[in-house]
C-alpha cells in the first residue's frame, strides 16, 4: 500500500466531507415527498440512502470517539492503508468519472426502514457529519496506523483507524452518487 503524510490524508478527508455537507445542504432544501420518493419499488429514496449511511454513524463514530479519547499516542508522521482497509476503502470508492464498479449487498442490520422523515433522517446525518469533521481533526493527534476500530458486521477483525476514517468517507461519496442517480430517476436531477 501506499504511505502518504498522515495530516495530509486526514485534512483529504476532511475536504471531501465537506463537499459532501455542502451537497447535503441543497438535499435539505429538496421538499419533504421527493426526499422520501423512491425511483422504483424495492430502491431507496433519499432519505433511505442517507438512514443507511446514519446507520454506519451510530456505530462508527462513537467508536472513533472512545478510542481517539483513549488514547494519548503520538500522532504518527506516515499513513500506510492495511490490506483489508485499503480493500474495503478501495473497493467502495466512485471512479474519478463517478461510477459505481463493485456492486454490494446490504448487511441485514444496515438497511433502512422503508418510511422515514428525511428531515430528521438528513439533520441527523448532518450532526454525524459536524462529529466526523471534529474526529478527523482530534485524530492528528495520535497514531491512527496503530489504533484499530472494530468492524459494525463483526468485532471479531479490527481496521487501523486511518482505514476505518477512509472507509466511512468513501462509502459517503459512493452514496451520494447513488442519491444522484436516485434524484435522475425520479425525475429531479439537478
Amino acid at each position: 500500500m501506499k504511505k502518504i503524510q498522515a495530516t495530509t490524508y486526514l485534512e483529504t478527508l476532511q475536504t471531501d466531507t465537506r463537499q459532501l455537507m455542502s451537497r447535503l445542504a441543497q438535499l435539505k432544501q429538496l421538499p419533504a415527498d421527493i426526499q422520501v420518493q423512491q425511483p422504483a419499488p424495492g430502491r431507496w429514496s433519499v432519505a433511505q440512502v442517507i438512514e443507511h449511511l446514519n446507520t454506519y454513524g451510530r456505530f462508527y463514530l462513537p467508536e472513533l470517539e472512545r478510542s481517539i479519547n483513549a488514547h494519548n499516542d503520538t500522532a504518527t508522521e506516515w499513513f500506510v492503508s492495511g490490506w483489508l482497509g485499503g480493500y474495503f476503502t478501495n473497493s467502495m470508492r466512485p471512479k474519478a468519472d463517478g461510477t459505481i464498479t463493485h456492486k454490494m449487498k446490504t448487511v441485514k442490520n444496515h438497511n433502512p426502514e422503508p418510511v422515514l422523515n428525511g428531515l430528521k433522517v438528513l439533520g441527523e446525518f448532518e450532526q454525524q457529519e459536524i462529529l466526523l469533521l471534529q474526529l478527523l481533526d482530534k485524530a492528528q493527534q495520535v497514531d491512527i496506523s496503530r489504533i484499530r476500530i472494530p468492524l459494525s458486521i463483526t468485532p471479531l477483525f479490527k481496521l487501523k483507524m486511518g482505514d476505518v476514517f477512509g472507509f466511512i468517507v468513501a462509502h459517503h461519496q459512493r452514496h451520494f452518487v447513488q442519491i444522484e442517480n436516485t434524484l435522475k430517476a425520479i425525475g429531479n436531477g439537478e
